[in-house]
């Protein structure tokens, strides 16, 4: 489904601005919980693995929605899609306002993944339609604001908590950012044109995009590298709270991460938009969060803050890089927003069962330590796959059934 670009109705910098606020509320559900885990956990009665579903059903629902998008976006349309996606974001952190129990907590988290699915699933096409020139640094700019609302969201959370005297006050407050961003994006998303002939031939379906190699391979490194983000969102903060911080302190952390994967996630694009390969920019954020990681494991109380800074800015990075190298293989927006959607799908799908493999490394071994050692061998399982992304193959990786994948 294509926009009508040629009567936009709003102006490119309001689009801009309408990427950026939708980005900011991606995260913060999510980043949310971990600073406030011990609270939450005396009031609904969860245990770590219990926890881990917080994290893990919205990952999950990110992965099997993000499959869904392409079929949401053409019955309603790219906009539509997005509004009411949105919609069904703010109505999940409202409705954090009422969760007494764990059942409702849980609901709440599958309304805002199901949310977040389908928008992140929309954002990369959209942004390739307006931007197309300026794919590399507007994609690090949403991504650094999904990241960024991602620090929001771990800071405020236990100071609204505090301020209320309600973890569920410090929980449901995203709604109304999220309700700011529906607006936004009412006023400036433009209405979806019918779609020529010449797009409908040269868009790939999803099926088509399946049965290539690359395809899979992409969902793997996506998904294994989301995989550090969703485990650090859920257990960064418990785990130093293990080691005596504070709620306050360890969101502080937690926050920490996030501005520093907002950096790189702006930054590194930037940087690699001079080049169509992206490997060297792509290996270096591998290694940041392999340092990243050692430092949790082996010295987590050296310093922690340069641990969160240096394995956030690896993450927000390689997320951000992902997302443009999908993009990269395709020139059609429609065909590579759907490459990008299957990518953030399956990646998800990975990732979600992160979260829990922590916990339940946790469990049997009473810390995070080895969770943290699980998350290093999957940064050098990623990197091994990353060199693999030659631009020179692109083409040839996404060619018809007929050519040999690559």
């Amino acid at each position: 489904m294509q926009y009508d670009v040629s009567h936009r109705a709003a102006p490119r910098w309001l689009i801009l601005a309408a990427v950026v606020a939708i980005g900011l509320n991606l995260r913060p559900f999510l980043t949310a919980v971990g600073p406030l885990a011990a609270t939450i956990r005396a009031g609904t009665g969860l245990d770590y693995e219990g926890m881990a579903w917080l994290t893990l059903l919205p990952m999950l629902l990110m992965g099997v929605g993000a499959f869904a998008a392409p079929a949401i976006r053409q019955r309603l349309g790219v906009r539509r899609a997005v509004l009411g996606a949105l919609a069904l974001l703010g109505m999940g952190s409202a409705l954090r306002a009422l969760a007494t129990d764990s059942a409702l907590l849980v609901a709440t988290a599958t309304l805002c993944g199901l949310g977040v699915a389908v928008v992140q699933a929309a954002c990369p096409g959209i942004i390739k339609q307006e931007f197309p020139r300026r794919v590399a640094p507007v994609m690090g700019l949403y991504s650094a604001a999904l990241m960024g609302g991602g620090a929001l969201g771990a800071q405020l959370a236990p100071l609204i908590s505090d301020l209320s005297g309600s973890w569920q006050q410090g929980l449901a407050w995203w709604a109304l950012p999220a309700a700011a961003a529906l607006g936004l994006a009412w006023r400036a998303l433009p209405a979806p044109a019918v779609t020529t002939p010449a797009a409908r031939a040269a868009h790939r379906p999803a099926g088509q995009l399946l049965r290539r190699r690359r395809t899979w391979m992409l969902m793997a490194c996506f998904g294994v590298m989301n995989g550090g983000y969703a485990s650090l969102v859920a257990w960064l903060a418990p785990f130093y709270q293990q080691h005596g911080w504070s709620v306050a302190r360890s969101g502080s952390l937690v926050a920490v991460m996030a501005v520093a994967q907002a950096a790189a996630a702006l930054m590194l694009p930037t940087l690699a938009a001079s080049r169509q390969d992206r490997r060297a920019w792509m290996a270096a954020a591998l290694a940041m969060q392999a340092a990243g990681f050692a430092g949790l494991a082996l010295w987590p109380e050296w310093s922690p803050y340069a641990w969160a800074t240096i394995g956030g800015a690896g993450l927000g990075g390689c997320f951000a890089l992902y997302l443009v190298v999908a993009l990269d293989h395709l020139p059609d927006p429609d065909s590579a927003g759907a490459l990008s959607a299957l990518m953030q799908g399956g990646g998800f799908l990975l990732a979600s069962l992160a979260p829990w493999i922590t916990a339940a490394l946790h469990s049997r071994t009473g810390d995070f330590l080895a969770g943290w050692w699980y998350h290093l061998g999957c940064v050098a399982f990623v990197a091994a796959l990353t060199m693999r992304l030659d631009p020179a193959r692109y083409a040839r990786s996404m060619t018809g059934a007929t050519a040999r994948p690559a």
